[in-house]
């Protein structure tokens, strides 16, 4: 059964920074592109950052573009993701999600996780 257990959330000042994590088990977490996903009350999800498998290609989302980075670690089978210049408008519900090939698209998910919340306010 595939496991993604994300961590890291919580409320920050804007300008602030925060790191996400996202332990995974149940499957080959090497062999698959892995991504995060945001979503906000009443807003559609956002898919914000994908990672290949290796590692060695991502992709941000243009609302993210410089300020978030996705990163993994597949000895400890975990993915991250460095948030920073925090803005209110980057507050959410962060996913960790796992996809069937490398891409930034909602219908190439296969699995999620329960989400870890960000609050980015003073």
């Amino acid at each position: 059964e595939v496991q993604l257990v994300e961590s890291g959330g919580g409320l920050v000042q804007p300008g602030g920074s925060l790191r996400l994590s996202c332990t995974a088990s149940g499957f080959t977490f090497s062999d698959y592109s892995m991504g995060w996903v945001r979503q906000a009350p009443g807003q559609e999800v956002e898919c914000i950052s994908s990672i290949n498998p290796s590692g060695t290609a991502t992709t941000h989302a243009q609302s993210v573009k410089g300020r978030f980075t996705i990163s993994r670690d597949n000895v400890k089978k975990t993915l991250y993701l460095q948030l920073n210049s925090l803005k209110t408008e980057d507050t959410a519900m962060y996913t960790c999600v796992k996809y069937y090939y490398y891409s930034r698209s909602e219908n190439a998910i296969s699995d999620r996780g329960q989400g870890t919340q960000v609050t980015v306010s003073s």
